[in-house]
């Protein structure tokens, strides 16, 4: 039986989190692979520190492609993956979500005749503001195997035409919770580094947001004057954002606002389970607010979503950007009592393991 080889691309701390339950499945089911990091997430704060603390191998290559427009990003990924793929001579490529690595990873590959595997598969706002919507959408028609968290997902990919193998699996951010929350909890690190026992937990870094002045202030309005206090993890790009928007000082004024600097995924996952709710425009927590340890109502600070499972099951709920309607919504909700879904419409902790298991199964 020929042995496949596996190559698994990672490039930002979400994908870093996602991924690693399939890469200790990998393991576990003794799949030969290569870990790849691009280095679209440079910071030790954003990248190194995770792979430490979920306990993952060291990458075997960064190829440290660093910050830039979308198109040098890419650009630089795709050169440093080709460069990679033709060494490591790799039959399939794993990539996991929406990313410029991911898109790099995907077309590098497909060009090089080598299958690719796009976990996370057949996700959609259909809001073209978006440059990740792209990324999706191409990844999705160039894979051959397509690892779909729903199926909703699975429909759109069928929906789409796209001729890649699907298989229905969950979505792997499940398993890290699960999985790392009691460490979380244990640590109490993101707990011992804020002044506030009840909080709102805010997160802000999607393009559309924070490089839109106008859009950044009526965010930062929000936060400043939401009726629990907030925690504010921040991500470098967006603090230069709201230093030039001339938005900063005015946060740190706010006995409201306790404005941090990236955390750790275990600082963070910590205060996800402890928080009153959440603020963001991210993805990837939209998902984890639904993990069974954590059970969170989420406001989504967009005008759309590629995860409307969440908003379907009643943990989400899209509110836009405008201050007035935005706090109303926060206002009615601190007032009322709010009873969680008892069930994650994103799977049950088990997606890694199914993953690896259809990969193993092609070798």
């Amino acid at each position: 039986m020929t042995t496949l080889r596996v190559c698994v691309v990672v490039g930002t701390r979400p994908e870093i989190i996602k991924m690693s339950s399939v890469i200790k499945w990998l393991l576990s089911e003794e799949v030969d692979f290569s870990l790849v990091h691009t280095g679209q997430h440079y910071d030790a704060e954003l990248s190194k520190v995770f792979f430490a603390d979920l306990g993952l191998p060291s990458p075997d290559l960064n190829l440290s492609v660093g910050s830039g427009s979308h198109a040098t990003q890419t650009a630089r990924a795709l050169l440093g993956l080709e460069a990679t793929f033709r060494k490591l001579s790799p039959d399939l490529v794993l990539v996991e979500g929406d990313t410029n690595s991911i898109l790099a990873a995907s077309l590098a590959a497909i060009k090089m005749h080598i299958k690719v595997g796009h976990i996370e598969a057949g996700l959609r706002s259909y809001d073209t503001r978006m440059p990740e919507e792209y990324n999706r959408i191409v990844a999705d028609h160039i894979s051959s195997y397509l690892f779909a968290p729903t199926r909703n997902a699975a429909a759109t990919l069928r929906g789409e035409s796209c001729s890649g193998e699907i298989h229905v699996t969950g979505n792997t951010v499940i398993d890290s919770c699960l999985s790392y929350g009691p460490e979380a909890t244990k640590r109490g690190g993101g707990r011992k580094k804020i002044p506030y026992d009840n909080f709102a937990l805010a997160t802000v870094h999607r393009s559309e947001n924070v490089d839109d002045p106008i859009v950044l202030k009526r965010i930062s309005s929000i936060i400043a004057k939401c009726p629990f206090p907030v925690v504010y993890p921040i991500h470098p790009r967006t603090m230069l954002r709201l230093r030039d928007a001339g938005i900063e000082s005015k946060l740190k004024a706010s006995k409201n606002v306790f404005l941090s600097p990236p955390l750790g995924y275990f600082d963070f996952l910590d205060l996800l389970m402890s928080c009153a709710f959440i603020l963001t425009d991210s993805g990837g927590i939209q998902e984890e607010a639904t993990a069974p340890n954590i059970r969170k109502k989420t406001f989504v600070l967009r005008n759309s979503t590629e995860r409307p499972e969440a908003v379907k099951a009643g943990f989400a709920e899209i509110v836009g950007t405008e201050p007035r309607f935005v706090l109303s919504k926060l206002g009615r909700f601190v007032r009322k009592k709010w009873t969680p879904p008892k069930k994650s419409p994103f799977g049950d902790g088990k997606a890694g393991s199914r993953i690896a298991k259809i990969v193993k199964g092609l070798c």
